[in-house]
């Protein structure tokens, strides 16, 4: 049973991840400084980092929970899956519980303007870039052992992997660059853009 000190913890870390986000968000992630985060919710420097490694850290907070969610559910897909529907099924049908987790920390209107502050960021674009490429290379070797393969000699897990992020990249990038900025439509354009990959890859684009 989760004790008064350990939820006073919790709800300490969650205003500092509320108020990191929503200084982001607004006045931008280069001009927030780690004092204003913790001046924010009336706590020391020292007691953000507690908390918190630094800026990054808390910038990417809540994404790492929902990487870490996406993991666990290509985890759980059944095993008769091939490798690219077991990734597509886990993340189309892992949306709800996505949105549970982010609530869990933040609402997920401020989530979703972080993402847009992240995408027109550079420092945080590169941070996430080199992010998603760890978490690629966790999910490629989740396949391999799946699928009973060596990561290293088979390079299939990998390539699944790589046409699967590029896709999630096409659709982030339209995403927060379009006038729908919610999630039932990145949802859609999820399915949308995963629908269109092996015509893409292999079929031919002229109509004429």
């Amino acid at each position: 049973m989760e004790t008064l000190r350990e939820r006073k913890k919790q709800r300490t870390r969650d205003a500092l991840l509320r108020s990191a986000l929503e200084l982001f968000t607004t006045q931008g992630y280069e001009r927030t400084t780690v004092d204003e985060i913790a001046q924010a919710v009336d706590v020391s420097q020292r007691t953000f980092f507690r908390y918190f490694a630094g800026k990054e850290d808390v910038a990417f907070s809540v994404q790492e929970m929902t990487e870490a969610h996406f993991v666990a559910a290509v985890r759980a897909r059944p095993a008769h899956e091939a490798p690219m529907e077991a990734l597509r099924q886990a993340v189309l049908e892992g949306w709800d519980a996505i949105r549970e987790t982010v609530e869990s920390a933040v609402p997920v209107e401020l989530y979703l303007r972080m993402y847009r502050t992240i995408e027109s960021t550079p420092a945080l674009l590169a941070a996430h870039l080199r992010r998603s490429a760890a978490t690629e290379e966790t999910i490629a070797r989740l396949l391999a052992e799946r699928e009973g393969v060596d990561v290293d000699a088979d390079p299939r897990p990998r390539l699944a992997v790589a046409v699967f992020g590029g896709v999630m990249r096409v659709t982030e990038r339209q995403w927060t660059t379009g006038d729908d900025f919610s999630l039932a439509a990145i949802r859609e354009l999820t399915a949308s853009h995963l629908d269109q990959v092996g015509s893409a890859l292999t079929g031919n684009w002229r109509t004429t």
